[in-house]
């Protein structure tokens, strides 16, 4: 146990973190080895597997655990909303995640996340709790304004906001305040870098499909980078969000991890912090 008091918020923040996967070959099988019943788990959508992998993966996982699947709206077939719906309430899912998503999309799907968003209102809401996204960096593709002006568009049809991964804490800081100083209330999951091997995220690059393997290098070209800098911890970054936490007005519900399908060595990673406070 370190000699630190560590922040008040962080046990709690710690024991509820989410974790989230792609739905590959073996990530069911993973997660039930290392994952105990009970825990929110996450699955993204992709381009390449299609919504179908989302969803197989989703209801394998939603036998044990609390599972929050991915609505990439650009992958969601506008007609196929009702069905895709019904589906995810058989299998015992209350929460989505509505981004946009990296697929070109097409005529017969959503073009956008508050697309998808509006047309689950249309269905009376039929989920608990519905997640978009935030940037506390800039998003490589889209202007710093638009994206402000997409979050207060879809404040209301939300329940949470899950922020896309960061390695500074005092950029999710500043990010925070400004979300709030902007009027925006929904409480936020801070999206978290876990402490994976760099050689084996770039490995996991070559199972996930060609298109999806590019889209990914693409996206974490400095992931790679900045997870071996050896200034980097995540375990120094979970604490500055822990302090952060105890700000109530920043509005800070939880932990969103990234694992990348290294899932034992998160959660290894994770017990390891809890037994040390």
């Amino acid at each position: 146990m370190s000699n630190k008091r560590p922040p008040p918020a962080l046990k709690s923040l710690l024991l509820e973190a989410r974790l989230e996967v792609l739905p590959s070959g073996g990530i069911v099988d993973r997660v039930h080895e290392h994952v105990a019943p009970g825990r929110t788990v996450t699955v993204t959508a992709s381009p390449t597997k299609g919504l179908d992998a989302t969803l197989e993966v989703t209801e394998r996982l939603a036998q044990r655990y609390r599972v929050v699947p991915h609505l990439a709206a650009r992958m969601v077939p506008r007609a196929g909303l009702p069905d895709l719906v019904s589906r995810l309430q058989e299998a015992g899912v209350t929460e989505v995640f509505v981004p946009g998503g990296d697929a070109s999309g097409t005529v017969e799907t959503f073009d956008s996340a508050l697309d998808l968003l509006l047309a689950l209102d249309e269905l009376g809401r039929p989920f608990e709790q519905v997640g978009i996204t935030g940037y506390p960096e800039s998003h490589p593709g889209i202007e710093d304004h638009v994206l402000v002006q997409s979050m207060w568009d879809k404040r209301e049809h939300a329940t949470a906001i899950v922020s896309n991964m960061t390695f500074d804490h005092a950029m999710v800081g500043r990010w925070l305040e400004s979300v709030r100083d902007r009027g925006v209330t929904l409480p936020v999951h801070i999206g978290v870098p876990g402490p994976v091997d760099p050689g084996k995220l770039l490995r996991m690059a070559t199972t996930i499909g060609v298109g999806d393997s590019m889209r990914f290098l693409r996206k974490q070209k400095n992931v790679f980078a900045r997870i071996a800098l050896p200034g980097f911890s995540s375990t120094t970054f979970v604490r500055k969000v822990a302090q952060l936490a105890a700000d109530e007005r920043l509005g800070i519900r939880g932990l969103h991890i990234y694992t990348f399908n290294q899932v034992g060595r998160i959660e290894a990673w994770r017990r390891e912090q809890l037994d040390r406070l």
